[in-house]
């Protein structure tokens, strides 16, 4: 809910670490890295190590933080870049719960992550077409440190962390906390359906 506040917070905390020795480092590459250490994180839940995993993903968060701030300090944005981070966030996302719920296949941990991934579809849908409407329309909702075209949602960015965090932190409870995020998300995407009900007319 409030991505467009804490991603300037978050620039002003990462800048320092984009020094001069980041102008040779293309910052697809450390969204690159970025998806390794996500993966390593799945794959220590697979295993049951979620010490390591909460480790593993909190380094994913700052070098995925790290790779949009070194692209803006040294002047290499580009729209595939913004494009790469957002597919690569997509594949961290999606292993991660289906790699807690491959470490408790119960069947209520299974149908969480089937709502939840559902619930991702249905928020995925909502504004990824919405954002090609908006596009065309050349709409004014568009956020310069992202670069996808969406309004403001409930479960955004930094809700996002804050679940997953939770998630490796209380395995135990971790079908619970797919089926309320998955609310949330779905909440989501109705407040998106609606502000284009209210907005996008003709």
């Amino acid at each position: 809910m409030r991505d467009g506040v804490l991603r300037r917070q978050k620039d002003r905390l990462l800048t320092p670490l984009a020094g001069d020795w980041a102008a040779a480092i293309h910052p697809n590459y450390i969204s690159g890295v970025a998806l390794l250490f996500g993966l390593l994180a799945a794959w220590a839940v697979w295993q049951e190590a979620y010490g390591w995993g909460v480790l593993l993903w909190v380094v994913n968060r700052v070098l995925d933080g790290l790779d949009g701030v070194v692209a803006r300090v040294h002047h290499k944005q580009s729209d595939f870049g913004g494009y790469l981070d957002l597919i690569l966030d997509f594949v961290v996302y999606l292993a991660v719960p289906i790699a807690f719920t491959a470490a408790a296949p119960t069947p209520f941990n299974l149908w969480a992550v089937v709502a939840l991934l559902a619930a991702y579809v249905m928020n995925l849908l909502s504004w990824s077409v919405l954002s090609a409407i908006l596009e065309k329309r050349r709409a004014g909702t568009t956020d310069d440190l992202t670069t996808i075209a969406m309004p403001a949602g409930l479960i955004e960015g930094a809700e996002t962390i804050v679940f997953y965090t939770l998630f490796f932190l209380l395995p135990a409870y971790v079908g619970w906390l797919f089926l309320l995020m998955a609310a949330l998300v779905l909440m989501t995407a109705a407040q998106r359906i609606w502000w284009t009900y209210r907005n996008v007319t003709g």
